[in-house]
This record gives C-alpha cells, sequence and structure tokens, in this order.
C-alpha cells in the first residue's frame, strides 16, 4: 500500500514533545492516553505507514522514566462491560494490558478503581489483584461532579481518593476503554502531589482529531465515524482561536469540559497553565503525514468501512438505526458512496451470477479477484486461493487443494465435530494448505504470498462467521460485509 505517514519521524517527533512537556511542569507528568495504546489499527488504516503499536514503541524508549496506571470504572466491573475488538471484559483487559506492558519492557505500578461504591464485584476484583502482587487503589464517587469545582477540589472531593504512589517522572494514564476516569485520576492526583508540595502537571495525548487538519479533512471525518455510537463531534476550538487567532480542531467533550478544567485548575495551583484544549494535547501526527492524497483515499475507505460496519451491527441487534443515520450523513459530508470502494459490486455482482454467498478482495496492484461457494468452500476461502494463485503467478485453472484432500476434512467436521456446514472456514483452509506446501510447490508458492494480503480490502455479500472474521483480521485484511445472513434461520453462531 502506498505510504502517505512518516512513522519514524512521528515517534522521533512525539517522544521529544513529551520530554518538553515533563519540563515544563518541573519533572512530573501526568497524562492521560486516549485511544489505543496497542493495536491502533485505526491510525494505520487512515495514516498508511502508521505502525499499529507506534504508541508503545514511542514510549519503550522512555520505559526508565514511565510508569503505567491503569483506570477502571467500578461500574464496569459490576456490568461486565465488554471490549468490542477483543471481545473479553474490561476487568479482564486489565490483566491483558498489564501483560502487553511487561512484554514492552513498561511498569504498570497499581491499578485506579474508579467511581467506587463499594460494588462486591469491584471488591472481589481488588482482591484478585491484589493476591496477584499489584497494588490497588480506590478513587471515589465526587457529588456534584463536575460542575461543583469547589467541592470537587477539596477534602470532599479529591481529598477522598487514596493517593497513587508513583516514583518516575511520567506517569502514563491509560484505561480498557472510554468512560474508565483517566482525566479525574490525573486531576485527583494533581491535587495530592500540590498537597505534598512535588510540582507536577497534567497533559493528553490523543491522536484524534488531528488539530492541525482541517476540520472537515477526511481522516478528521473518519474519526467522527469511528465514535459514532459514543456521539462525538468534532469542532473548531473556540478557546484556542480566541487565545491565539489560530485555527485549531478539537471535539465537544473537551470543548465542552475546558471550563470546568480551567476552574480545577486555577483551585489547584492558582492559575491554569492551559488557554485551550488544544494546548492541553500532545500531537504530533499531523506534522508526519507526507501524501495527503493517499491519507485521504485511506479515509474515504475507513469511512465506507464504518458505515457497513454499523449495518451489520445493527442488523445483529447490536447497534441502533441512530448510528446508522450518523454514518449515512457522514458519508455524504464526507462525499463518498459505497461505489467508491471497488469490492462491494464485484461481491454483488458475483452473488447474482452465482445465487450464492459471494466475496471479493483488491489486490495491491488495483486487481479484483472474486470467491464463489461451492460444495467445497465458502465464498471466502475461495476467494483466498484465487488471491493467493494471482499474487504467486499460478494458474487460475490450477487446484491448489484436491478434492481427495477436502472431502476427509469435511467428514471430520460433520461427522465427528457435529458441524452442520462442511465447507472449509478460512482458518481450516489455511491448515490444509500449509499441509499440502510441504510437497506440492505450488502450494508452496501460495502460501509464501500471504505477506502481500496486508491492507488488502474486502467484500462479502453476506454476515461472514467470528471465525472467518477472525483470520482476515489476524491477516491484516480489511473486511466489509452485506447486512444479510447466508440462511434465514433465527440463530446465527
Amino acid at each position: 500500500m502506498k505510504r502517505g505517514f512518516d512513522n519514524e519521524k512521528y515517534l522521533e517527533m512525539q517522544s521529544e514533545q513529551i520530554r518538553r512537556r515533563i519540563g515544563q511542569f518541573g519533572g512530573k507528568l501526568y497524562m492521560e492516553f486516549g485511544g489505543k495504546l496497542f493495536d491502533d489499527f485505526h491510525a494505520a488504516r487512515v495514516l498508511p505507514g502508521f505502525q499499529p503499536d507506534s504508541k508503545i514503541r514511542m514510549l519503550a524508549q522512555m520505559k526508565e522514566h514511565a510508569e503505567v496506571v491503569i483506570a477502571i470504572n467500578a461500574g464496569d466491573i459490576e456490568k461486565n462491560k465488554k471490549r468490542g475488538d477483543y471481545g473479553i471484559t474490561y476487568d479482564a483487559d486489565v490483566l491483558r494490558l498489564i501483560d502487553a506492558f511487561d512484554g514492552y519492557g513498561l511498569y504498570v505500578s497499581s491499578v485506579v478503581l474508579t467511581q467506587f461504591r463499594d460494588q462486591p464485584s469491584a471488591a472481589a476484583y481488588q482482591k484478585k489483584l491484589e493476591a496477584l502482587g499489584l497494588r490497588v487503589y480506590r478513587h471515589y464517587v465526587i457529588p456534584g461532579y463536575p460542575s461543583d469545582v469547589s467541592r470537587i477540589v477539596s477534602e470532599e472531593g479529591y481529598g477522598k481518593n487514596e493517593y497513587i504512589e508513583t516514583t518516575r517522572p511520567l506517569v502514563i494514564v491509560t484505561a480498557p476503554g472510554p468512560g474508565s476516569g483517566k482525566m479525574a485520576t490525573c486531576l485527583s492526583q494533581l491535587y495530592h502531589e500540590h498537597k505534598r508540595g512535588v510540582q507536577a502537571g497534567y497533559a493528553k495525548f490523543e491522536t484524534f482529531p488531528i488539530w492541525n487538519l482541517p476540520l472537515k479533512h477526511p481522516v478528521n471525518i473518519a474519526y467522527e465515524a469511528a465514535t459514532a455510537d459514543l456521539k462525538d463531534v468534532n469542532m473548531i476550538d473556540p478557546f484556542h482561536l480566541e487565545k491565539y487567532g489560530i485555527t485549531t480542531v478539537n471535539y465537544n467533550r473537551d470543548v465542552e469540559i475546558f471550563p470546568v478544567l480551567q476552574s480545577i485548575f486555577q483551585q489547584i495551583f492558582g492559575e491554569s497553565p492551559y488557554f485551550s484544549p488544544t494546548d492541553m494535547g500532545v500531537n504530533m501526527v499531523g506534522n508526519c503525514i507526507i501524501d495527503d492524497e493517499n491519507v485521504k483515499k485511506a479515509a474515504f475507505q475507513e469511512i465506507i468501512r464504518r458505515y457497513y460496519q454499523a449495518l451489520c451491527d445493527h442488523r445483529k441487534g447490536e447497534a441502533n438505526e441512530e448510528v446508522v443515520y450518523k454514518l449515512e450523513l457522514i458519508m455524504k459530508q464526507a462525499g463518498v458512496s459505497e461505489e467508491d470502494r471497488p469490492v462491494i459490486g464485484a461481491a454483488r455482482k458475483k452473488a447474482e451470477q452465482t445465487g450464492e454467498p459471494a466475496a471479493a478482495m483488491e489486490l495491491p496492484d488495483g486487481t479484483v479477484v472474486t470467491g464463489r461457494t461451492s460444495d467445497l468452500l465458502g465464498a471466502s476461502s475461495a476467494m483466498l486461493l484465487n488471491a493467493l494463485k494471482d499474487l504467486g503467478g499460478l494458474a487460475d485453472s490450477l487446484k491448489l487443494i484436491s478434492p481427495e484432500i477436502i472431502e476427509p476434512v469435511q467428514n471430520l467436521k460433520v461427522r465427528h465435530m457435529g458441524n452442520v456446514n462442511p465447507r472449509l472456514h478460512l482458518d481450516e483452509l489455511l491448515v490444509v494448505l500449509s499441509i499440502c506446501a510441504v510437497h506440492d510447490p505450488s502450494a508452496r508458492i501460495a502460501m509464501e504470498q500471504l505477506p502481500k494480503l496486508k491492507g488488502c480490502e474486502v467484500h462479502s455479500s453476506v454476515i461472514l462467521s467470528q471465525v472467518d472474521e477472525s483470520v482476515f483480521r489476524r491477516l491484516g485484511i480489511r473486511l466489509t460485509c452485506e447486512p444479510a445472513y447466508e440462511t434465514k434461520k433465527l440463530y446465527h453462531k
């Protein structure tokens, strides 16, 4: 895929800006991390060249001077709230995050339970973490938050929260998802540090919207599409415009809360260190775009993908119509339609011709290959084989896997594993193909093409199984589906 973003420049500029911000506050900085620290695939999709692990790699460069505090809302523990991308609960994700940070050599010093109201499950979770050797702190509900600043910045507000002991100059405050209380955790710590005579500051690490791109730039519109369910809206930062006469972009929640933050800063320090929400951010992404046209094209594709994801979620009963309508408006605002995604028309045409589910993939050179449903293979599996043959320069008529090999697998699935559908899913197909590659040079050539599929676009004429979706995700293939099931059954795995 054509690059539009300089990742190495970003790592250098972003880390330098963080170091400057630490120095600005006398050597101690609480940094709220919005978005995903690991696997930021949204950023990678809209900024071709951005690596999904860029943020954590950048922090790993500063690991000797940084520590991590993970915030989790006690109410989310009680409700068993889940991450949409991984399908695991927030409390389980905290453990996953700790392991992931440890893998990069970053020190997780503690976990803080925010909005704590003596929820039984949250109290039990604290005992579980402490049994694992982790330090756990409690932050409580503050009446009148966030408007009653006098109460918030007092012994009845932040003063009631347990002080989180930290030892390093940079304290990274992150969480399994939105609404976890990251900002409140940072501000509570500033109150306690100030009481102890320790100089400390606050800053926000937020990748989107990109403050120094135009309000209606496709990348910023794509961020609205990504957060349609949260009702985020990009807007001009009025405080920055008034103070500096410079137009910058922020989003509604930060703009709305900024007057309260200024009052809190003034209560703690006597004056606010910031004049606008943009001032609070540390974000060099916009300075590292090297090909704006490629970035725009990537953002347009992301907007369409988000729309189709909402359609499928609505079909599954996991999203309401309001989100779909908002994404329709966002598509019109961006000036894009489904015709701008070639694989959609190709998959639909193949499905109409065969009367069966079909799939289409756009290869790196722009070639579109399709796959149809057969007795042996599902449409996605057939399409993947066709793509690998095309990339490997193999004849389209070549049988990479003979029916004699597929049929015993089908027999195993139906007779012994209790499956109703005998066709090979993507994971089964790849296992069989890898076995064939041991002795078959053509199968070996096909397997060698797998890395080239990363970043390719795919559309399916039906909603796929979780297994196939997962394989596409792991291969780095960007999938959309028609909001329709293959069968008229009421229960779908």
